[in-house]
């Protein structure tokens, strides 16, 4: 699955050298801009400005305290970034727990979510055809803290002290509460460092909006699968050249876009460390599947050839090629016959 680096900082981190950071591998960087309904962080234009200057795809996180006002503190959030926030702008909202609890006190869980949901339509408001997400854990996860469909950045650490990227990249992409993170913070030390479930260009496409399309979901699928069917039904088993390309369009679609949307059949020899595909290994595996029905299909027509040649020894009057070629027209006829024309690469 292909992955990209990076990092976030706060007031916490002195100055960065974010031109090194870049020639590390760095592709991404997030700084804390603001928290609650007054606070901004001390070193945010500091950091911000650093890493647009690199080039890096950037953004801004604001730590939340839900039991506070979630249009006070989207306003706060708004006038801390909004002299960066230019296209291709990243937004979080860090939703989490303090350590003593006292952004959570005295709100339930639901209240949790609807805050989170607010912020969230706030700042999209605000910035509008820019991506706004949610950092959060796996325990506010459970609890039904964030809002679905929205894009989530995950922290866990399942190492302890230092961590690398190598590592984090050879790990089976985390899935708390069911849940699949765009982007993984798996280390605290020496500085908080991510991964991103996509490649430098993927991502750079996804913060631009600039990406081709979205994955179908199952419902969509079906939908397709559904009208298609209805439309066989009404039209006494016959589609329309309209119909076939709109089922071929959808099926391109549901291929090219199915990251997260396609899982691995279960014999596939990285099921359990890749449940959901990216498209390599769609293809990959599709590939493979389609040489061994050639290869199949060869041997058959290798078995009827020597059938036909063994039954003229016995029968001269039988042509042997003639023989081939009407058993093979038997055989398109009653089930049909796919050509798939593949690479000759492996």
């Amino acid at each position: 699955m292909s992955t990209c680096r990076g990092v976030d900082v706060s007031v916490y981190q002195p100055a960065q050298d974010w031109k090194a950071r870049k020639a590390e591998g760095v592709v991404f960087a997030f700084v804390k801009a603001s928290e609650g309904e007054h606070t901004h962080d001390a070193r945010f234009t500091e950091h911000i400005t650093g890493a647009i200057n690199a080039g890096l795809v950037h953004g801004a996180y604001h730590f939340g305290w839900p039991n506070q006002s979630a249009v006070a503190e989207a306003a706060n959030y708004v006038a801390a970034v909004k002299p960066h926030a230019g296209p291709g702008f990243i937004h979080w909202l860090d939703l989490e727990r303090r350590s003593d609890g006292a952004n959570y006190a005295g709100v339930t869980a639901a209240g949790i979510r609807s805050y989170a949901t607010a912020w969230i339509a706030a700042v999209q408001a605000a910035f509008p055809g820019q991506r706004v997400g949610v950092y959060t854990s796996g325990s506010d996860l459970t609890a039904g803290h964030a809002p679905t469909g929205t894009p989530l950045w995950y922290p866990a650490y399942p190492w302890s002290g230092a961590a690398t990227y190598a590592q984090a990249e050879a790990h089976a992409q985390p899935v708390p509460a069911g849940r699949t993170p765009l982007f993984w913070q798996f280390t605290s030390t020496p500085l908080d460092r991510s991964i991103c479930y996509l490649s430098e260009s993927a991502l750079r496409a996804w913060a631009a909006g600039t990406e081709t399309d979205m994955p179908l979901t199952t419902d969509d699928i079906n939908k397709v699968a559904a009208a298609v069917a209805a439309k066989l039904i009404a039209g006494g088993g016959v589609l329309e050249t309209q119909d076939v390309n709109n089922v071929a369009s959808a099926a391109a679609k549901a291929v090219l876009t199915m990251d997260g949307v396609i899982s691995a059949p279960a014999d596939a020899p990285d099921v359990k460390t890749n449940p959901y595909w990216a498209l390599q290994s769609y293809v990959k595996d599709t590939n493979t599947r389609l040489r061994a029905v050639q290869a199949t299909e060869a041997a058959q027509s290798a078995a009827i050839s020597q059938l036909a040649t063994t039954i003229a020894t016995f029968d001269e009057t039988i042509d042997p090629a003639a023989l081939v070629a009407s058993v093979t027209a038997a055989i398109e006829a009653a089930v049909g016959k796919v050509v798939v024309h593949l690479d000759t690469t492996p």
